[in-house]
């Protein structure tokens, strides 16, 4: 049994929820096991996430909703759960996943939470995985068919506010990640670093690398706009 709700204490001090979804629109990529959390029982999902959602207390102002996939895969339900808590709470920030495809339609969720009259305004952030600026690397070993130039990632900055890389796994090397982090710092506002754990996809972890980034990189744990999570349940939350 895992953990649904939690706090992030520190500079990017959050209440985070580990909510339920409907399958991930994608759902092929090669390192990715958390879809296994993923539902079509509609009844359940709203049932463990109205559950999870009672934790909430506001503490922060700030939640981050993840969900094993975006935020287009919650059940309506869930979501006017979120909404109504987010007012009642005095929620001012909400952060959702979000999958490159769903971009042209970040809009329909903005409104969603900002379309209560006379209500002060909801911020919005989005997060994507991108994982890796590098195609070949993305498309060939993560499995995400996603090709970026740098229109596409200007484009891309202009909807996203943070952006996920996966580093530590094998085939990667120490130029790719301090490529992939200068070019998420350049474009974006916030970019969270995992490190990639072991579980049993065929991505496999890479020792040497993640012994290179935690000294050689350590400047970036105290980066402003950096969040590293070293193991995949550093927020707190789990299900597995």
């Amino acid at each position: 049994m895992g953990i649904r709700y939690s706090k992030v204490q520190g500079r990017f001090q959050r209440e985070v929820v580990l909510l339920k979804s409907f399958p991930c629109v994608y759902g092929k990529c090669s390192f990715c096991n958390y879809i296994e959390d993923n539902s079509v029982d509609e009844i359940k999902i709203n049932e463990v996430n109205l559950e999870v959602l009672k934790k909430v207390t506001g503490e922060f102002k700030v939640l981050e909703v993840i969900n094993s996939g975006s935020v287009f895969e919650i059940p309506k339900k869930s979501l006017e759960e979120i909404k109504k808590i987010v007012y009642e709470k005095n929620i001012e920030v909400l952060y959702f996943e979000i999958f490159y495809s769903y971009l042209g339609r970040i809009d329909e969720i903005i409104n969603f939470f900002n379309n209560e009259r006379n209500k002060k305004s909801i911020e919005i952030r989005f997060r994507t995985g991108i994982e890796s600026f590098n195609n070949e690397f993305r498309r060939k070993v993560y499995n995400k068919n996603i090709i970026l130039d740098e229109k596409k990632i200007k484009m891309l900055s202009k909807k996203i506010y943070s952006v996920c890389l996966l580093i530590g796994t094998l085939g990667q090397s120490k130029e790719m990640i301090k490529k992939d982090i200068e070019i998420a710092l350049e474009n974006f506002e916030a970019v969270t670093i995992n490190v990639f754990v072991e579980n049993g996809t065929s991505v496999k972890r890479d020792e040497e690398l993640i012994k290179w980034f935690v000294k050689d990189m350590k400047h970036l744990f105290n980066h402003p706009r950096v969040e590293i999570l070293i193991d995949n349940k550093d927020l707190g939350v789990f299900e597995q």
